[in-house]
């Protein structure tokens, strides 16, 4: 199947109410406001594909990555709030992974490239932190702490001179994974 294939199959339902019940909205694409949809989400169910769903419209604020599966209670579980207000698709990537991650904004301080993932920069490449990148190849998770742990970030490929438009204030990111077709 085509990645192109893979991607029209994408499909996540919220429910207003835990354990799938109350309104629900469907969604196989990206959506950068549900406000109008759900006045708040405590369940969802993600039948197909991946997705980032964020705390605030326009995919600002916490992000949290959603794979297939059921999440009936998933606020108390992942300490999320209710107020889910927009969603990601995550396309399949097939092929390889790029990623050049920057020690300060705008690209500045030491450098080093990625091709696989890295639980711990300051281990791997002495670095202290990372506050800017360039995502040339694949779909990345990006972790505020060490071993995937902390607020996570969606990066698809471009050029993050800051993180501050992707709703991460002042955020540095301290390890980075691949999105790859074990996550579908």
């Amino acid at each position: 199947m085509t990645s192109t294939g893979m991607n029209m199959m994408s499909k996540i339902i919220f429910y207003e109410e835990r354990n799938f019940q109350g309104r629900s909205y469907e969604c196989m694409s990206d959506c950068p406001d549900m406000s109008s949809y759900l006045s708040r989400c405590q369940s969802l169910r993600v039948e197909r594909g991946c997705f980032m769903v964020y705390e605030r419209t326009n995919y600002m604020g916490n992000q949290y990555f959603m794979r297939r599966g059921e999440y009936a209670d998933y606020m108390s579980m992942m300490g999320m709030s209710d107020s889910i207000r927009s969603c990601r698709m995550i396309p399949m990537h097939r092929g390889s992974y790029r990623m050049k991650i920057y020690e300060r904004e705008n690209f500045g301080g030491q450098m080093s490239e990625l091709m696989d993932d890295c639980d711990n920069v300051m281990d791997r490449f002495r670095m202290s932190n990372c506050m800017s990148c360039n995502v040339m190849e694949g779909h990345w998770l990006m972790y505020e702490q060490p071993q995937y742990r902390g607020r996570m970030m969606y990066a698809r490929p471009g050029e993050y001179r800051n993180f501050m438009n992707m709703g991460g204030s002042g955020m540095r990111f301290m390890s980075m994974k691949r999105i790859t077709d074990s996550c579908y």
